[in-house]
């Protein structure tokens, strides 16, 4: 099939709901890419921060392949060895006592907000159900995830949206006292805001936060959905804050391409949804599951030591680079963004990149770079040459 074909084919029979750059994407190794006609693109954006060990491991294929051979999938209401040794190792490496398995980062989020509003429940009976998010923040395209969501931008469309969400400032604590009131149960927070355009929390704010769930009785709420999994240089970006959440979800790169999602809890939470609370038929699958352990393995201490140490070089040198369109970069690990200037689209210089062959992404008003944990010094140093010619 030829690139042209492709196109045809998708144009005719697939939903117009994305935005699609004028590339076909045929196979991958390591962090490299290749379309039908052959052309090599560096890949910085990893699937959107899911192809977490890049692309063709041996050890994933194994795992995955091994697993399909064997059984691809069961009901949850039996078990299976690789859904219990995963929530066994993420509870062992995160501190959390329990995890919860469904598809995706906005189920791992709609988990939280039910874990929470339940956990209000049973202490505190009806009318305690809000939680309070921050503006700017990005969780999911439910229709719950959307509504907590702090963008007006996505609060369009699909009215109603639902109730039981307010937003205050990142980073103003007086703005989240505001927001409060006696019929808040928790706050969702993003640590590094993805899709919002790469901002980091500052430590500070967040452990005020913290300190005021605490307080209140308020879950602490936690979406890692990007941030976790190694993408900031530790399992889980809240590692790095010094803080407790009461859940965390994850989703995008824990099963390293595979679709998986969900949430951990801490030892207080891990009672609150019995039989019949919540569920997910595809939830803790084996072949995902199995490809998950091998995520894990390969993210190793060493690992994500080597994943910061990454991100310094990407940040350094892209600084040093003085590119006419570039502002500064910021970001944790291997989840940096570089802020375009503002006589300048970031959509047209990653259009650019891309075309020229490197992979990035957008968010914000900045490109946003995510790519594999595992790529290589020579692929890094490959897409910043294509980009400092490109930007040039």
């Amino acid at each position: 099939m030829t690139h042209e074909e492709l196109k045809a084919l998708d144009g005719q029979y697939v939903m117009g709901t994305y935005g699609r750059f004028d590339v076909d994407i045929d196979r991958g190794k390591g962090a490299t890419l290749y379309d039908l006609a052959g052309k090599e693109y560096i890949d910085f954006s990893s699937g959107i921060g899911v192809c977490s060990v890049g692309y063709g491991d041996p050890r994933w294929v194994e795992a995955v392949s091994g697993q399909a051979a064997k059984l691809a999938h069961v009901s949850n209401l039996f078990y299976t060895q690789p859904c219990a040794q995963l929530a066994q190792v993420l509870c062992q490496r995160s501190g959390m006592a329990a995890a919860f398995f469904a598809n995706s980062g906005a189920e791992g989020n709609e988990g939280l907000i039910k874990l929470a509003r339940k956990y209000s429940f049973d202490r505190y009976g009806k009318g305690r159900g809000t939680v309070l998010t921050l503006k700017n923040s990005f969780h999911g395209r439910t229709i719950t995830t959307l509504t907590a969501t702090g963008q007006e931008v996505f609060h369009n469309y699909f009215f109603p949206f639902d109730e039981g969400f307010r937003y205050a400032q990142a980073g103003d604590m007086n703005s989240l006292q505001a927001a409060a009131g006696h019929d808040v149960c928790a706050v969702l927070l993003e640590l590094v805001q993805g899709e919002g355009g790469v901002l980091p929390m500052e430590k500070a704010y967040v452990q005020a936060l913290a300190e005021l769930c605490r307080e209140r009785d308020w879950l602490l709420l936690v979406d890692e959905v990007q941030t976790g999994v190694g993408r900031t240089g530790t399992l889980f970006a809240f590692q790095q804050y010094g803080i407790e959440p009461d859940a965390v979800s994850f989703a995008k790169g824990i099963a390293g391409g595979l679709p998986m999602g969900g949430f951990l809890t801490h030892a207080r939470c891990r009672d609150v949804l019995g039989p019949g609370t919540h569920a997910s038929t595809f939830g803790g699958n084996p072949i995902c599951a199995s490809a998950a352990l091998a995520v894990l393995e390969i993210l190793d201490g060493e690992l994500l030591d080597a994943v910061a140490e990454k991100g310094k070089y990407l940040r350094r040198r892209i600084g040093q680079m003085n590119l006419d369109c570039l502002g500064a970069t910021r970001g944790l690990g291997l989840m940096i963004g570089v802020e375009v200037k503002e006589r300048y689209s970031n959509k047209e210089l990653a259009a650019r990149l891309i075309g020229n062959g490197l992979l990035v992404l957008t968010a914000g008003r900045a490109l946003r770079l995510l790519p594999p944990l595992t790529i290589s010094r020579e692929e890094i140093d490959k897409g910043l040459l294509i980009l400092e010619r490109t930007l040039s």
